[in-house]
Order: structure tokens, then C-alpha cells, then sequence
């Protein structure tokens, strides 16, 4: 699954709650045998010398749909007399491990990383750890900075008028220009609100009836209540037993106890302690939920569904 995760410090909010989380993730001990922590980017290959990035043979779609729109941006800018170099930030499924659909993936991630909440605040060099310092910088480059930089305020100001995007009151505006153009290229025509409407309408009723059917089988029920009690046993508060939910539950119970103004905000010996708390509760959870999980992974591949959460 490919994810654009632009959250600086925090787990992110959005989740295949479907799937207990998404599959949505160093100095100080980062080796290489350890599995790579949550939310690690790839950037995009160099751009060729007619300034098209090469698109992946094994690029998923929407993937694939951020390249041909980078191209044909790159192209639009071009034409208009200005640099523009095409850059791709794609997610692996570095996340995959922590969600216990491979039990002995997910063991091995959360000894090192937990849930991957507290991970960055420890491992902050390390640009392949969700949240860390190292991740943060390399999500935020541009490698236009130093041409933009060498601009005039005239020459941004036409610059900002070919790209066709503004900023206005924290809202992005997108007028006549190559962004618009480009994103046509990639995804076709701009729909209608009612469209967006009906689409959304649509995949909520569907979602809707997937979560029931995992919720209303006996057998997940069932798992889930014993999955609860394994937790209570272990000093863990279960909030809900629905087999949709208590996947996720610990996860984002320890999510909630991350500082408002971001995990690096924290010294090295507290993001320490809360790391070391997390990747307790995270082993417990994945040992008491391991029964659930196979029977609860299989059953969801047939009914689908992904929510926001958090």
C-alpha cells in the first residue's frame, strides 16, 4: 500500500481501521538487520536528461498516477520558461510489520519500535524512522530551493502564476496553471462536488456493511472478547471488543499520550522511557491478539474497508 504520511512526530490519524493499522511509519542503534521503523519514503529516481522520471515497472496506480503528474508538471514548467524537477515521494510498507497480520514480522518490529509512535523521538538521524528529525527533512526538500531561492520577487511572483497555486486564508487555491493541467494528466477532469458527494455516500454505505459483517462473526466475536481478557489479565483498559476496533485499541491509547507539540519535543531520557513503555504494551498486545489476528486478517481481505480513526 502505497501512503503519503506527512505528519511530523505522531502516528498518523488516518488508518485502514479494517486492517487493526496501516500496513499509515538512526542514531542511537539503528542497524541495519533491524527492521526499517514506521513510515520510511523512497524518493523518486533522478529525472533523465529530457527531465522525466522514469516510472517504476512495479509502481501500484496511484503511485504511478503521482509520476505521470510530476512529469507532465515538470513539462508544463518547462515550456512556460521555468525549473521545475520532478520529485516523488513514494511509501514502502515499512508500517506493514506493526499490524500483526505476520506474526513473527510484527514480533520483531515492535521489540525494536513498539507501535512506531515513540520510535522518532529515540532514532531521530535516522531518516527511515517515522517522525524522526532525519524523516521529517527529507519529506520537506525540494530540490528546487536553491533556483527559487535565486529568484527575484518578480520572477516568483510569475513563477507562482505558472504553477496556478496560492495560499489563501491557509487554504490552497488551485487556479489556471500547470498543477491543474498536470493533475488532469494524471487523474482526469476535476469532478463536480455532487460527483465527490455520491462517491463518498457510496463508499461509506460500503464500508458500512464490510465493518457489520466483521463485527456480526461469531467466530471474531468470540476472539475478541478472549482478546480482552488476555489485556485485562496484563493491566491493559479494553475500551471496546467490536473485532474492527480492539486491533487498533492499545495502539491508539498509547497514541493519545504523545505531546501535543510532537514527540521531539521530548529529551533523549523521556522519548527513551515512553519507547520502552510502548514496545511492553506493543508485545503484550501482539501476543494476546495473535489468535484474533489469523483469524481476523483472512476474513477482512473478503470484506474491505478503510476509516478515518484517531
Amino acid at each position: 500500500m502505497a501512503l503519503n504520511l506527512r505528519i511530523a512526530g505522531l502516528w498518523p490519524a488516518v488508518t485502514a481501521a479494517g486492517l487493526l493499522a496501516l500496513s499509515g511509519c538512526s542514531q542511537g542503534g539503528g542497524d541495519s538487520a533491524a527492521p526499517a521503523a514506521s513510515g520510511g519514503g523512497k524518493p523518486s529516481p533522478t529525472a533523465s536528461a529530457g527531465g522525466e522520471l522514469a516510472i517504476p515497472s512495479d509502481a501500484d496506480e496511484e503511485t504511478r498516477k503521482q509520476y505521470v503528474q510530476e512529469n507532465a508538471m515538470a513539462a508544463c514548467m518547462r515550456a512556460k520558461g521555468f525549473t521545475y524537477t520532478p520529485h516523488v515521494v513514494t511509501y514502502d510498507d515499512a508500517l506493514a510489520p506493526v499490524d500483526g497480520e505476520d506474526y513473527d514480522a510484527a514480533k520483531k518490529y515492535r521489540e525494536k519500535y513498539g507501535f512506531g509512535l515513540y520510535a522518532g523521538a529515540v532514532y531521530r538521524d535516522d531518516p527511515n524512522v517515522f517522525g524522526s528529525a532525519a524523516s521529517n527533512k527529507k519529506h520537506e526538500d525540494n530540490p528546487d530551493s536553491a533556483y527559487l531561492d535565486s529568484l527575484t520577487p518578480a520572477q516568483k511572483a510569475a513563477y507562482e502564476k505558472a504553477r496556478g497555486e496560492k495560499l489563501r486564508n491557509g487554504k490552497h487555491d488551485l487556479g489556471p496553471g500547470c498543477l491543474r493541467d498536470a493533475r488532469e494528466k494524471a487523474y482526469g477532469p476535476e469532478k463536480s462536488q455532487a460527483e465527490i458527494d455520491r462517491e463518498t455516500a457510496e463508499e461509506s454505505q460500503r464500508a458500512l456493511a464490510a465493518q457489520q459483517a466483521l463485527n456480526g462473526d461469531p467466530q471474531l466475536v468470540s476472539l475478541a472478547q478472549e482478546f480482552a481478557g488476555c489485556l485485562n489479565k496484563a493491566g491493559i483498559p479494553v475500551t471496546t471488543t467490536q473485532p474492527t476496533s480492539i486491533g487498533d485499541m492499545v495502539k491508539f491509547q498509547v497514541g493519545d499520550t504523545t505531546p501535543a507539540d510532537g514527540i521531539l519535543s521530548l529529551d533523549e531520557d523521556e522519548a527513551l522511557a515512553r519507547l520502552t513503555h510502548e514496545i511492553g504494551l506493543a508485545k503484550k498486545d501482539l501476543e494476546c491478539g495473535r489468535k484474533f489476528r489469523a483469524a481476523y486478517f483472512p476474513k477482512h481481505a473478503k470484506h474491505p474497508f478503510e476509516s478515518v480513526t484517531g
